[in-house]
């Protein structure tokens, strides 16, 4: 993974023994909009595909949410959090996404290295 994020259902808890721990977190949905943002997507994905597997997910989906996870490269992570800060000081569409790239060019900590 190189941006973005992506959700996992993890059935047997084991998906976080299995991913790069040095490239990504893995993090439990827990934000209700978050949440609810996935089940729009797993009903648009119903919608397209008729997939029964994702039919029973939304069935059972009081069950199945606390089984998801998010899976999000640390790169990206901190890309958004600078974007945060620059929006929280009030600055909008390119001057925001400036400030976050450079802030994030300067971040040492950075996975890609300098």
């Amino acid at each position: 993974m190189s941006g973005g994020i992506a959700y996992v259902l993890d059935e047997n808890n084991e998906f976080a023994a299995r991913v790069n721990a040095q490239m990504v977190d893995v993090e439990r949905v827990e934000d209700p909009a978050e949440a609810e943002a996935l089940r729009a997507l797993i009903e648009k994905h119903v919608e397209y595909t008729g997939s029964e597997h994702a039919k029973a997910i939304l069935a059972a989906w009081h069950t199945k949410l606390p089984k998801f996870v998010r899976v999000i490269p640390k790169d990206y992570k901190r890309a958004l959090a600078c974007l945060k800060r620059a929006h929280d000081q009030g600055l909008s569409g390119d001057e925001a996404i400036m400030a976050a790239f450079e802030e994030n060019a300067r971040d040492l900590s950075r996975v890609g290295g300098n």
